[in-house]
């Protein structure tokens, strides 16, 4: 069964909210050149302003699948360093998904070395609504009761399908509260992104330089040369 349509407009509405915040909190987004942790080839090809270049990396190459001028396609860790420079950082709807605390420390410290500006969001724990299942309360029951909503409930942007799937599904998305993302991103600020007044995402905007956490205490950047195994390019640069 598809997500009804109007759970589909409810998402496009945000989605267009959250591009204005974006283009007010970086105005010359239009001339900057972006590393996109997680994200996918169909949401630049549909996003309402494009920077001057997109570096995607991802794990999944089906996400990268496609041949657009402007974007470099990498198939890789969002966790590990990424060879190059960047003017902005932008990752959604990743951070819960990468398996754990430490995984969410490596991420963020790969998110300040890579830019020092960053737009990192991720779905807000105590929304009523879940948002990978579009089911109330879901993130609160106990795992085996998520794992039988994951088998059969079909409104969701994740497909139903047998229990180890499920118990994949389940097991993969871990929701963040406002405490845990200040802890990963202390030097930005945490916007809330609402939805009917209630706090729906969080997202950690660094729009001047960050200080990063691997600074040592000498006040001397630690080194965070990459390690010497590369990506694997899909999409080469033109």
């Amino acid at each position: 069964m598809a997500v009804p349509k109007g759970l589909t407009r409810l998402a496009e509405g945000a989605r267009r909210r959250r591009w204005d915040e974006l283009r007010q909190r970086f105005p010359d987004f239009s001339e900057m050149t972006v590393l996109d942790l997680g994200g996918s080839l169909a949401f630049w090809r549909a996003a309402p302003v494009r920077p001057a270049r997109v570096t995607l990396v991802n794990l999944d190459p089906g996400a990268l699948e496609g041949d657009v001028p402007w974007i470099r396609a990498i198939v890789s860790d969002a966790c590990e360093p990424v060879y190059g420079t960047h003017d902005l950082v932008i990752s959604n709807s990743l951070l819960e998904h990468l398996g754990g605390h430490q995984q969410r420390m490596r991420f963020a410290d790969a998110v300040r070395a890579a830019a020092p500006r960053h737009w990192v969001q991720t779905p807000y724990r105590y929304f009523p609504v879940e948002p990978h299942w579009n089911f109330p309360a879901m993130q609160w029951l106990p795992f085996s009761a998520r794992v039988c909503v994951a088998r059969h409930w079909p409104l969701g942007h994740v497909r139903p399908g047998g229990y180890e799937k499920a118990v994949r599904d389940v097991a993969d998305i871990e929701l963040l509260s406002y405490e845990e993302m200040h802890h990963y991103f202390p030097e930005s600020e945490i916007w809330t992104e609402r939805f009917a007044g209630m706090p729906k995402s969080l997202v950690a905007v660094a729009a001047r330089a960050a200080v990063p956490r691997s600074r040592r205490a000498d006040g001397q950047a630690a080194d965070t040369t990459p390690l010497a195994k590369g990506p694997t390019f899909v999409t080469p640069a033109p």
